[in-house]
């Protein structure tokens, strides 16, 4: 059980302080959309809010012992490290990763205003907005925890450090977030015990996520009336083969690994289209070149340094043997040796390439996080999903024992009517009060 004078001593999540600045933040999710060039957050406008909600138990207005500091590597575009100084030396706890951004909405999609905080009146547990799951609530959340912690001024052996971070919603832009921060050195200290990635959902450890390589596939044939057919290298007909060809292999070189069911992965995995495009034509015309555009999603298990280089080995190897793809009726082909035409492939990789992260399932953190959950929610089911979060395989790479936790709900992630639960982030409160209070114990 968690400690029962901090548990009795800091309390439950107030609703009123909660709410208020929740409001406060979903009032400014407008001017936090991201998405560059059109969209660039302004992440500083949440900031400012959680600043303004910590300092009166700050040290810079002698009211209390929270240290905060904004870090800004963009204009307008802010993080905040608040940290509760511990009495020992290289003991620390930590929550990072409550992002200070959204994804667009269309307001014209949407039941309510998504961009005010509003309550479903046969439901005043559900907050709606967007960024009430992702990531607003926790940036909330936390600001609560640590509110509590500068007021109560727990006797406390680990510090304990919340990390709000601008910048997680799009890796066009990078080094004005957490990776900002860690270049910076800025997180170092954090090192020193686990770090709690508060950016998931439905009150379970995610212990495994994704990681994302997005590919377009161009196939140039030759255009051509469709009465003609034997005179024309159908693209389209050129790209679908292939493509079946690709991830047929695909599946060869990477199938289910040994190490998904520890995990429980949702699924292994994958590869497929999920975008197609070509320059336009009528429909009696054979089209010349048409583009294919898709992701593969990767367990962690398997790198995504050597997916890309067998994506561009399966295509040599097609372009080099074009006339045993199967083809489609009795005229259809990819090769006109009359003319000395043979049509091709060509594969671009973005390069905002994501690895996933597999989280170590031996270490504290995970044992606190487990046992926290189990004691707060009633049961404890860790889970994984090819799902992807940017940053945090980064951060385990660097030396970082992450944990990843959520409280919002995954069925409104990124979606339309987005909305969350006071009650689901109120036994988030919880589990990590019971997170320090275990820590604790250990020193």
């Amino acid at each position: 059980m968690a400690s029962p004078s901090l548990r009795d001593a800091v309390g439950g999540l107030d609703r009123d302080p909660f709410v208020s600045l929740l409001g406060k933040l979903i009032g400014e999710s407008r001017r936090l959309q991201n998405d560059p060039p059109a969209l660039v957050p302004q992440e500083d406008l949440v900031a400012q809010h959680v600043v303004d909600a910590l300092l009166p138990v700050s040290t810079e207005t002698g009211g209390g012992p929270l240290v905060v500091r904004k870090v800004s590597y963009a204009e307008g575009r802010s993080n905040v490290i608040v940290e509760y100084p511990g009495t020992v030396p290289g003991c620390a706890v930590s929550f990072v990763g409550m992002h200070m951004d959204v994804v667009p909405a269309n307001p014209d999609e949407w039941d309510f205003d998504p961009f005010s905080l509003t309550f479903d009146s046969e439901d005043k547990d559900k907050l709606r907005g967007r960024g009430t799951t992702d990531c607003l609530g926790h940036v909330a959340l936390v600001a609560q925890l640590m509110r509590r912690l500068g007021e109560v001024k727990p006797v406390l052996k680990h510090s304990v450090i919340a990390v709000f971070i601008a910048n997680e919603e799009n890796s066009l832009i990078t080094g004005i977030g957490v990776d900002g921060l860690v270049k910076d050195g800025l997180l170092d200290k954090l090192k020193n015990g686990p770090l709690f990635w508060i950016d998931t959902a439905d009150k379970q450890p995610c212990i495994g996520t994704g990681g994302v390589i997005t590919w377009h596939l161009k196939a140039i044939g030759k255009l051509f009336h469709s009465g003609l057919a034997h005179k024309a290298i159908n693209a389209m007909e050129l790209n679908m083969e292939a493509l079946k060809e690709i991830q047929t292999m695909f599946y060869n070189d990477f199938p289910p690994h040994e190490k998904e069911k520890l995990y429980k992965f949702a699924t292994p995995s994958t590869i497929k289209p999920t975008k197609w495009s070509y320059p336009g034509g009528g429909l009696n015309q054979i089209p010349g070149e048409c583009t294919i555009s898709g992701d593969i999603r990767l367990t962690p298990f398997y790198s995504t340094t050597s997916v890309v280089k067998k994506l561009q080995e399966y295509v040599h190897d097609i372009n080099e043997n074009i006339e045993k793809l199967p083809t489609r009726g009795p005229v259809s082909k990819y090769v006109l040796p009359d003319e000395n035409l043979r049509g091709r492939l060509e594969i671009t990789i973005d390069e905002d390439i994501m690895n996933g992260v597999a989280c170590n399932l031996e270490s504290r953190g995970f044992q606190a996080l487990c046992k926290a959950t189990e004691e707060i929610v009633g049961h404890v089911e860790p889970y994984s999903i090819t799902g992807s979060l940017p940053l945090i395989r980064e951060l385990q790479d660097e030396g970082f024992d992450v944990q990843t936790a959520g409280y919002g709900l995954l069925k409104t992630y990124h979606a339309k009517n987005e909305y969350c639960l006071f009650s689901d982030m109120a036994q988030g409160f919880q589990v990590f009060l019971s997170i320090i209070s275990q820590l604790e114990a250990d020193v």
